[in-house]
């Protein structure tokens, strides 16, 4: 596979918007929303998708992207689990709302920003 074009972080953000790679972003996002809809499965495919793709995103604008995803991912599988196991206690019914709104905002803001262009912050 050839190798990514190399775009600078200060390049101007409407020209990254034709980054071959930024379609794989688009549709991680997009698994990482439907999984709220499929009990999660969608969000385990685009993690892959991250970790497949990863080396091919290296060192430019969309590594950013990948990382985010894939730090969503993790982050929001473990609050989760313990929020299941905690639900029993109440505490875990808050829980699981509380990374449900986590996770809906982390997928808004990464989206948001790839579609201008920049990398999540």
């Amino acid at each position: 596979m050839a190798d990514p074009e190399y775009i600078p972080a200060d390049s101007d953000p409407m020209a990254r918007r034709s980054d071959p790679a930024r379609n794989l972003a688009v549709v991680v996002y997009i698994l990482q929303a439907l999984s709220f809809f499929v009990g999660g499965i969608t969000g385990l495919v685009g993690v892959i998708i991250n970790y497949v793709k990863l080396d091919d995103v290296r060192n430019t604008w969309i590594e950013r992207h990948f990382q985010w995803q894939i730090r969503t991912f993790w982050i929001g599988l473990l609050w989760t689990v313990i929020g299941i196991v905690t639900a029993p206690l109440i505490i875990g019914w808050f829980i699981l709302l509380g990374i449900s709104i986590w996770i809906i905002y982390r997928i808004v803001k990464g989206a948001l920003a790839l579609n201008e262009g920049k990398a999540p912050s």
